[in-house]
């Protein structure tokens, strides 16, 4: 029964070891408890529907069968559970009575009496200590301590010769009373054995889309002390085709308890980063402009004779051409987390092309497009809102075919097109928000976050 208890607590939490986690999960005393809460109903009505093999033994020359055991009433009272420093979780359960009935066969000698029976323990007591691991990546679970015993055990029998019950029913009562206190904690132990099997077939990574894969194993052992248990976790995405480690390590980073919440989730930039990484490393941060894909309020048409008014040597070289461009990510885009703001850096490369009138392309230049956003992010109901602006952009000169030119007035252009063009829709959709997932009808209460330098905290009290 502890077992489903520790179970349901740790699904309210549920390779390569020794590197600084990228996310850390902290379960609080406060999620523990309301997990106790949860997790006690649950066991009264897994005892309550628990069916139970027929039972064989004898005492002496006295043989006898129970069969149709099953459990008639359970007073099942609130558990004790508690975080156990350095090891995991301490259960405690004092004043459990429970009722069994069926039906009792007994052979002594040539003598056979049947009939029902019923079965009641009073002020069954266990105590349970379970040690948390990792199991290669994986949370495990192993009994560490189990202590049982039972106050007091009154049977009945209904049925059969009344003088021979009554004998042997004495004799069964300490029988009993042993036999059941002693399978208590081997059967509480077999019930985490089969609860760590599960643990192991937990994923550890899991597929994002049609291209990345978020790997998700601890990344040490999990840390529990007096007050709370926290978990830590690699944190990174890589392309789904092809693992590439970053080159950038994880800086590590703390993250505070929040007693007032069930639960914290702290998430470092670097997980953010992998993202980037595995989009750049795998080429597809490139794009291909062309003039109809310029909004027609813009001034500046993506042909010679526009671009003339910035580059007045180029409709001379080549007249009345259009243009395309192919805007790709130099290096690997890099988000920073700052208290209360996010920034994200675009170092990109624009080359453009002439095209010409039998669709061949002809390089004219290339320039070094280097942008910086910040953004605020921020929950509103069940949303991540969030909204962005230009920070910094600037355009220099690569290479030039045509010879060289200043990069001023267009650098102007492009930064009023950003502001007045693309950040407009963007802001749009940040403000739409994304509705935060829920799962398993666990219902998100009160959440918040906050960015802090290094990482985002997130933290909520939860509903089931």
């Amino acid at each position: 029964m502890l077992p489903y208890l520790v179970f349901l607590l740790l699904s309210l939490s549920t390779h390569t070891h020794g590197e600084n986690p990228a996310i850390k999960l902290i379960l609080t005393d406060k999620g523990l408890q309301y997990g106790k809460h949860l997790g006690a109903g649950f066991v009264q009505d897994r005892i309550k529907n628990m069916s139970f093999a027929d039972i064989k033994g004898r005492i002496g020359l006295v043989k006898y069968v129970l069969s149709g055991v099953s459990v008639s009433q359970c007073d099942f009272p609130e558990p004790t559970v508690d975080f156990y420093e350095g090891i995991g979780f301490k259960a405690m359960i004092s004043g459990l009575n429970i009722r069994v009935i069926g039906k009792l066969k007994i052979k002594f000698g040539f003598i056979h009496v049947g009939g029902s029976f019923d079965l009641a323990a009073f002020n069954v007591g266990v105590t349970s200590e379970v040690r948390l691991g990792d199991n290669e990546g994986h949370l495990s679970i192993s009994s560490e301590t189990c202590s049982a015993e039972i106050g007091d055990v009154n049977i009945n029998f209904h049925g059969g010769a009344s003088s021979i019950s009554k004998m042997v029913i004495s004799i069964f009562k300490d029988h009993f009373k042993g036999e059941i206190q002693g399978k208590i904690c081997p059967a509480i132990k077999q019930q985490i054995e089969d609860l760590e099997r599960q643990l192991v077939a937990i994923a550890v990574s899991f597929q994002v889309g049609s291209d990345l894969v978020l790997d998700v194993p601890l990344s040490s052992s999990p840390l529990v002390d007096s007050a709370s248990l926290e978990l830590d976790f690699k944190g990174e995405f890589y392309n789904a085709k092809s693992h590439t480690d970053p080159p950038f390590q994880v800086q590590n980073f703390s993250l505070t308890r929040q007693d007032s919440y069930m639960l914290s989730l702290g998430m470092s930039e670097f997980t953010a980063n992998s993202v980037s990484y595995s989009y750049f490393s795998t080429g597809v941060l490139v794009a291909h402009i062309t003039d109809k894909m310029i909004p027609t309020v813009f001034p500046l048409r993506l042909n010679t004779s526009s671009f003339g008014k910035l580059i007045p040597q180029l409709p001379k070289l080549f007249p009345d051409l259009l243009m395309e461009l192919s805007v790709s990510a130099r290096k690997v885009p890099m988000f920073s987390f700052l208290p209360g703001e996010v920034q994200l850096g675009l170092p990109g490369m624009v080359t453009a092309f002439a095209v010409q009138n039998n669709a061949t392309l002809t390089p004219l230049f290339k320039l070094q497009a280097d942008s910086v956003f910040s953004g605020q992010v921020s929950i509103s109901g069940n949303k991540v809102q969030g909204s962005a602006a230009l920070s910094n952009f600037t355009l220099t000169l690569v290479s030039s075919e045509i010879g060289p030119f200043k990069t001023t007035d267009l650098e102007n252009l492009l930064r009023f097109g950003i502001k007045n063009g693309v950040l407009p829709k963007l802001n749009a959709k940040l403000e739409e928000g994304v509705v935060l997932p829920s799962s398993h009808h666990i219902q998100l209460v009160n959440p918040v976050l906050k960015v802090n330098k290094g990482f985002v905290d997130f933290s909520s009290n939860v509903a089931v």
